[in-house]
């Protein structure tokens, strides 16, 4: 997907997060557990504080946060700092440098690219939390698998070793395009295309990658093959995804 079509899709999923939010702000959230309507807001507002902060400052902002004042209004500041990272994204490049967390890619498009599915996901929250869930993009939703499983789990996982891993593959089908996760011990790797596997995942790609991000239950998804090989990809993703 290209930046332009990154930064549209933050536009109207954050509009539309306002909007459901707005509706109830005390609603529990059920796709994250102890957390209100209130709580999902402020931290997409947070969420998005920080992209333009370390745009601005060209390194990650420490201390991070700052101290917010208690009686802002959660939908007005997330409408606030929802317009001006749409702001900095309007007058930057896709390579305009950027401070980010992830070591290959420092510039501004990573963000549009992140911020897409930070807020496609987030707004599913809202909606689920208001009882109006609606799919996210199709093209949107398989572009989200790809980043969750080559950004989010694949690489080195040394410091937090799965025993039960022991070279499992699972593929991840959804939109046309298949995801090969090989879980190692130490390590996961990913892969793109056929290959032989030990279990599968697949489904439409908003219930994907929903599923991936742990918003959607099992029966959204059609799973198959080794039930141990589908538990440790589950553990992982909690890991990954927190």
């Amino acid at each position: 997907m290209d930046y332009g079509t990154y930064v549209a899709h933050v536009r109207g999923d954050g509009r539309r997060l306002a909007e459901v939010a707005s509706g109830g702000l005390a609603d529990d959230v059920p796709s994250c557990p102890g957390w209100t309507v209130r709580d999902l807001v402020s931290h997409v507002a947070e969420v998005y504080e920080h992209k333009i902060a370390c745009t601005l400052l060209q390194q990650a902002p420490d201390p991070w946060p700052p101290e917010w004042p208690a009686d802002r209004d959660p939908v007005e500041w997330l409408s606030d700092a929802h317009g001006r990272l749409l702001e900095m994204f309007d007058r930057s490049e896709p390579t305009t440098p950027s401070a980010t967390w992830w070591p290959p890619d420092q510039t501004v498009g990573f963000w549009a690219r992140r911020m897409a599915h930070e807020t496609a996901v987030h707004r599913a929250d809202a909606e689920l939390a208001a009882g109006t869930p609606t799919p996210i993009d199709a093209d949107l939703a398989t572009d989200g698998v790809d980043e969750i499983l080559h950004i989010m789990l694949a690489g080195d996982w040394s410091e937090a070793p799965e025993d039960a891993a022991k070279g499992q593959r699972t593929a991840v089908s959804t939109g046309g395009r298949t995801w090969n996760v090989e879980l190692s011990r130490e390590a996961v790797t990913v892969t793109e295309g056929d290959g032989a596997h030990d279990a599968a995942v697949e489904g439409d790609p908003s219930d994907v990658v929903l599923w991936l991000w742990g918003r959607a239950g099992d029966d959204r998804v059609t799973r198959s093959g080794d039930a141990e090989a589908l538990r440790v990809l589950r553990a992982r993703l909690v890991l990954a995804t927190q």
